[in-house]
């Protein structure tokens, strides 16, 4: 992606005989790759414990108390990892059935970008089921880390 970018710029800038100014297709391919990169990293930044976290109230409060506030969490984020992953199991087949198509400077099947979503949210939702057993298993108390995977 970095290449690509840099690439581009320098096309842009640089006037260079026989080649062309600027990749026209290379803000879009930078766009799916960062969205790609992100999907993809997500469930392991799950269980390494370095996705998004504040946890400052549930330091403060009574043991007991933020231990099931942290059910209450992972049960949330269980199902909203259940749900992401059926609704995008069901944009991505219809959109494969309908043969939709993004249309930019570059034209691909609209599936191939929905693909991914159901995938890394099944992924997600089982590191979340992982990390509700570990919570079960564990001390009744918050997760003094994030880290799932310690």
């Amino acid at each position: 992606m970095m290449l690509v970018i840099v690439a581009d710029v320098a096309l842009r800038n640089i006037a260079v005989p026989g080649l062309p100014r600027g990749l026209a297709w290379s803000n879009e391919v930078s766009e799916l790759m960062l969205y790609l990169l992100t999907m993809c990293v997500a469930p392991w930044l799950l269980r390494q414990g370095q996705h998004i976290r504040v946890d400052i109230l549930l330091q403060a409060l009574p043991k007991k108390v933020a231990w099931a506030l942290e059910w209450v969490g992972d049960a949330i984020g269980l199902a909203c990892c259940l749900f992401m992953a059926w609704y995008g199991a069901r944009a991505a087949l219809a959109s494969f059935r309908e043969g939709a198509v993004n249309i930019k400077t570059l034209v691909t099947p609209e599936w191939w970008s929905l693909a991914p979503l159901p995938i890394v949210f099944v992924l997600l939702a089982i590191e979340m089921g992982f990390r509700m057993g570990r919570l079960y298993a564990g001390e009744r108390g918050p997760r003094h880390e994030a880290v799932s995977a310690a």
